[in-house]
């Protein structure tokens, strides 16, 4: 009997291992910065020994045809490396952050349509050049830009060029702990500078600085927005069109969202793979169907591309869309050639694309859960959907759309835990509702917007789609009414997150190779797992915490016992559901906080001053007047709110405190001030603003 051999998943797609070296090349050089020069004798050194290789003897190349690979690898490591370096666009010279002073004009052109906030309009610029001292100096870069709104001149639209006062300051995180890092987000953007601007900061010049292409697929965005709006009723169901088809989510209802989020479907409104999917379902559907498409297979794949990569561009291009992209063009151009390639490999092959035209896709969440729903899809999907059989088909296509949700879900359930701190516990039953409606939702929105020349015929149809997506909407809606709809307030590591997949992997293997040794390796893992979890667990119980958050214009400081906490801060704090979940909800999550109550162990108000565990704390924000006296209050911290006209020299009279602290509620200014006279009078102090939230264990 001939012997079996197992062919590993490396030799059927080789581009696996291109992607690892890769990858283990952009972390590296994201993490340690590695010198452009070493990197240049590095990438000469390993060519030039790749090349001596070659010329050995063929015997010795095979004997040890080993380091010819680990020289491949080490080469694309290599590449990792120099991909991060290039992109970082402080490392060009024409960067304009290298030409600031307090005194340079900035000539920038608008980027994009300006998108309206609450007081503001938000916009993405580029830099053209830098004005210093009659100067100019052509520089490139990209910046935000926020308009005040009671101020504007005639209407900013894309490309318009504008001439304006250097009022940049760095784009900075909050500071707050667990907070999401906007910096680091908008960094790897190449974005590092943002300004707020008013009537007299900034001049419109004549001229546009828009680019055809752009052009086009702005206009073309803007006829779709107008248009589903047109013959949608406005409302979110207007709304949740243009999410749905082309991912503009600014006039969507938050609390919506947070109930598809809730409902495991917030992918339906985030342009993912699904939709392209059906979107180059539809362009086949229509190529097949015209004669001259039909039999020309060059004409044909240029067609299908030609639709995949506008409406992919039209989306915004999103990490999930241009990875379908890219996916279903090496489906398309394989298919010209008669070819069917390895899944495997064609996921490998469209990452390693991604990751050589921005390496810092990596770090982006879209582009984890797609990459991870995708291969938990191909992993998985079959095996699952083996496990039942329904003879009729509606039940059977039910159970198709339920294993392809329960095999996306397993492979994104440790990022989930990771990045948003729940998991949805209904996401089958809400996919299989929604998934359905959406594909018909989406079908209607791209018909509806085809026969929007005809009128009456798109009025009445537009009465139809509109109730697809209300019945879509509500659907979800009732799901998240459920009271155990949703699994929150999780918090695990870095280190919990690998740990956890490592565990998902080997009891799959367990199951589907009935691999006994697996199993015991997936049972030892867990017991790891727990093992780490309930000591930090534990640790958390006997936590005693007082955080002053940086939330700007807002005074919040919470005193945390064990699991439980006690805000004090403004009405507006308590109140807006949007400052909580932003700033305060992902603190508590990370220190396992999530039991609000009216007073904490320990914390006593009395006299005006807060004392906790031990500690005394007095909160100013008002103005008050104190007079000296002898011998001084002691105090542990002090704490300064909402700019309370004050000088540190009066309250040093009065009081011996070991740490002033000023929260985001103040002025710079007046934050400058109170830290020089802290400095002269050799005072410790600590500025959230500048620092961020100030955390203290007792």
């Amino acid at each position: 009997m001939a012997k079996s051999y197992h062919i590993y998943i490396w030799k059927t797609a080789p581009f696996i291992r291109l992607l690892a070296s890769l990858i283990i090349g952009i972390v590296i050089g994201f993490y340690l910065q590695v010198d452009i020069h070493s990197l240049i004798f590095l990438v000469s050194a390993v060519t030039i020994i790749y090349f001596l290789f070659n010329f050995l003897p063929e015997h010795f190349r095979f004997k040890y045809r080993l380091i010819q690979g680990l020289l491949i690898n080490i080469f694309f490591i290599l590449l990792g490396i120099f991909l991060i370096w290039q992109k970082d666009i402080r490392h060009r010279n024409n960067w304009y952050g290298y030409s600031l002073n307090e005194n340079s004009y900035l000539m920038v052109t608008l980027s994009e349509p300006p998108i309206e906030k609450a007081k503001s309009l938000k916009v993405l610029a580029t830099v053209e050049s830098i004005i210093n001292h009659d100067s100019s100096v052509k520089k490139s870069g990209k910046i935000i830009l926020y308009f005040s709104k009671d101020s504007l001149q005639p209407q900013l639209k894309y490309g318009d060029r504008i001439l304006l006062k250097n009022k940049l300051k760095p784009i900075k995180n909050t500071g707050n702990p667990g907070a999401f890092n906007y910096e680091r987000y908008m960094s790897f953007q190449q974005i590092f500078h943002q300004a707020y601007l008013k009537k007299d900061d900034y001049i419109i010049l004549k001229g546009s600085g828009a680019h055809s292409f752009q052009q086009i697929i702005f206009s073309s965005r803007e006829y779709v927005i107008n248009t589903l709006h047109k013959y949608i009723p406005e409302g979110n169901e207007s709304a949740l069109a243009n999410a749905l088809l082309i991912g503009y989510r600014v006039d969507l209802d938050k609390d919506l969202v947070q109930a598809y989020s809730n409902a495991g479907v917030v992918h339906l409104i985030a342009i993912s793979g699904l939709h392209l999917a059906l979107i180059y379902a539809l362009l086949l559907w229509i190529a097949l169907r015209i004669p001259y498409l039909k039999k020309a297979a060059v004409p044909r794949i240029l067609f299908i591309l030609i639709g995949l990569w506008f409406f992919a561009f039209l989306t915004g291009a999103p990490p999930s869309v241009l990875r379908a992209a890219v996916m279903f063009s090496f489906i398309s151009i394989g298919t010209l050639l008669n070819k069917r390639g390895n899944i495997y490999n064609s996921l490998a092959v469209s990452a390693f694309v991604l990751l050589c035209f921005n390496p810092f896709l990596l770090w982006d969440v879209g582009f984890q859960l797609s990459y991870l729903a995708v291969l938990g899809i191909v992993i998985c999907q079959k095996p699952f959907f083996r496990w039942f059989y329904f003879k009729n088909k509606i039940l059977n296509s039910i159970w198709a759309i339920a294993s392809v949700s329960i095999a996306a879900q397993i492979f994104t359930i440790p990022i989930c835990f990771y990045y948003f701190h729940q998991l949805p516990l209904l996401f089958l039953l809400s996919n299989i509702i929604a998934i359905p409606l959406s594909t018909i939702a989406l079908w209607g929105c791209v018909a509806l917007v085809a026969i929007s020349p005809f009128e009456f015929l798109a009025m009445y149809f537009g009465k139809l789609v509109w109730a697809i997506l209300w019945l879509m909407n509500h659907s979800v809606l009732l799901i998240n009414a459920i009271p155990f709809v949703i699994w929150n307030n999780i918090s695990i590591t870095v280190k919990d997150t690998f740990l956890l997949y490592f565990i998902f992997i080997i009891f799959l293997i367990a199951f589907f190779k009935k691999n006994k040794k697996a199993f015991q390796i997936g049972i030892f893992a867990s017991i790891i797992f727990a093992s780490s979890w309930a000591i930090r667990k534990w640790n958390f119980i006997h936590q005693n915490k007082m955080v002053v958050y940086h939330i700007p214009m807002h005074q919040a400081v919470d005193f945390i016992s064990g699991n439980k906490y006690y805000l004090v801060g403004d009405s507006a704090v308590n109140n807006d559901d949007l400052l909580q979940n932003y700033n305060l909800r992902p603190s508590r999550i990370s220190m396992m906080a999530n039991n609000p109550i009216k007073s904490a162990p320990g914390l006593i108000y009395k006299d005006g001053f807060y004392y906790f565990n031990s500690k005394k704390i007095l909160i100013i924000d008002t103005l008050i007047k104190y007079q000296p006296i002898t011998p001084r209050i002691n105090l542990d911290y002090l704490i300064i709110s909402k700019n309370p006209k004050i000088k540190i020299a009066d309250l040093n009279k009065v009081f011996a405190c070991k740490q002033y602290i000023f929260d985001g509620s103040n002025s710079l200014w007046r934050i400058g001030e109170w830290k020089k006279e802290c400095e002269e009078l050799h005072l410790r102090s600590h500025s959230v603003s500048e620092k961020g939230a100030f955390v203290i264990s007792f």
